[in-house]
């Protein structure tokens, strides 16, 4: 996921990719519990997508409080 994406799309969307990635992390999470995780990186991307995603929320907030 790259940044350019996230910080295109408005605050709901972003709610909603925020929302996304974290019922994967945790359906990823479940797999790895019961040892059904086939690709073992994919928790360490959602971990930085999600991580990416929240830093362009906070971005957000903060240039609107700016501009009040």
């Amino acid at each position: 996921m790259q940044m350019k994406d996230l910080r295109a799309k408005d605050g709901k969307a972003l709610t909603e990719e925020l929302r996304s990635l974290l019922k994967a992390r945790f359906s990823a999470r479940m797999q790895r519990a019961t040892q059904q995780l086939q690709d073992h990186t994919q928790l360490r991307k959602l971990r930085r997508d999600i991580a990416r995603v929240h830093t362009v929320i906070t971005e957000k907030a903060a240039e609107k409080a700016t501009k009040r």
